[in-house]
């Protein structure tokens, strides 16, 4: 009984935690709480797959597709030029690897659309610091 109140009162928190941050982030961090969302996802993917829980593995590759899709459709083709186009190409990519993954069980593939994503995150993760720079740039 106790438990189960913990567990509802952890859940509740992490609720309005995820909630609240939601709230108070800018477009930017939104698109990387997306990103840091589709890769635990994918890495959650991976560990029922590694244990042979088909229901779950596919429950989590389907949210990973979810996510990336949403990222995908959030793309701005006029204003984002090549980039935007390359970036609609590589999330679709990762959309059918994903896909292929859950049909084949191959965690390799999991693998290789977390490294492609990361690398993505890594770059999208450097844009605050390069604006504060230029931010300080124009200040002198």
């Amino acid at each position: 009984m106790v438990k189960s109140r913990i567990s509802d009162a952890l859940s509740s928190y992490k609720s309005i935690s995820v909630s609240s941050a939601v709230e108070d982030a800018t477009p930017h961090r939104l698109i990387q709480m997306l990103m840091e969302g589709a890769l635990d996802k994918i890495a959650t993917a991976k560990g029922y797959m590694l244990h042979h829980n088909a229901a779950e593995k596919g429950r989590h590759i389907s949210w990973a597709i979810s996510i990336i899709s949403g990222l995908q459709a959030s793309l701005d083709k006029e204003a984002g030029g090549e980039i935007s186009a390359n970036l609609d190409d590589l999330y679709d990519y990762m959309v059918r690897r994903l896909g292929q993954a859950g049909a084949t069980n191959s965690p390799e593939i999991l693998d290789e659309i977390t490294a492609l994503l990361v690398e993505v995150k890594s770059a999208w993760d450097v844009i605050p610091r390069q604006l504060a720079v230029q931010a300080k740039q124009a200040a002198y």
